[in-house]
């Protein structure tokens, strides 16, 4: 019976078998489930989340800044009085009300943060807009009679892809930890998917007596953010 198999499984510590191939190479949890396996299930939800989140809030906080830093005036008034109010809201309360009030799920995660996560990409594009707005090609081209709108998105849009980049790299890694956070208060992506928080959460209660199961999500999560961090400053600097 393989119900019975995995119950007999239950809590063995990272090992290798006698004959030299992996055998639960880091353990099994309180149910005899494989942690390798399910760490590697738990990284699509994470990359998934990180990689469509920011992709919608770096469109959204882009578009704003581009438009907002070009054109000024009422546009801009409103847009970064908007700004002001979505940070001065703390997130984590907010993603938990809205979670909370609608039931957690992979899609409404992923459109929650990226709807109110915009704000860091349209503070860094409205500023290098402004300072390249003035500049010597742009004035020449807006002499010869370029469209605003072209102006905006062929001259001056590929003169901020290098900050739009290094930001965005540094958000997925942000939203990686904001959704292993969610996930461990429990209103993250729900069983049967995994998880890396959720994961986090079921093994707290067997920190003493089986290391592993809490360790190694914790681990997972400190690496991938590092390794996006490091690429997000090699990249800066590049």
């Amino acid at each position: 019976n393989p119900r019975e198999q995995h119950l007999a499984d239950r809590l063995l510590p990272p090992a290798w078998s006698a004959e030299g191939d992996p055998a639960y190479l880091l353990g099994t949890d309180q149910l005899g489930r494989d942690v390798f396996s399910r760490l590697l299930h738990g990284s699509r939800v994470a990359l998934s989340v990180g990689l469509f989140a920011t992709s919608l809030a770096l469109t959204l906080g882009v578009i704003v800044g581009l438009l907002s830093g070009y054109y000024g005036g009422w546009f801009d008034t409103i847009s970064m009085r908007l700004l002001e109010i979505v940070i001065s809201v703390p997130n984590t309360i907010l993603y938990l009300t809205i979670l909370g009030s609608f039931g957690p799920s992979l899609g409404l995660l992923i459109a929650v943060i990226g709807l109110f996560g915009w704000t860091t990409s349209a503070r860094v594009v409205r500023g290098e807009v402004l300072a390249l707005r003035k500049r010597d090609y742009i004035e020449a081209t807006r002499a010869l009679g370029q469209r605003s709108i072209l102006i905006v998105f062929r001259h001056i849009l590929p003169n901020v892809l290098g900050p739009i980049v290094v930001v965005g790299t540094l958000k997925v890694a942000s939203i990686i930890i904001l959704e292993a956070s969610l996930s461990f208060l429990g209103y993250g992506v729900q069983p049967p998917a995994v998880t890396w928080g959720q994961m986090l959460a079921d093994g707290r209660r067997f920190v003493t007596s089986a290391w592993w199961l809490a360790t190694l999500p914790g681990l997972a999560i400190t690496l991938l953010t590092l390794s996006l961090l490091f690429l997000g400053n090699w990249l800066r600097d590049v």
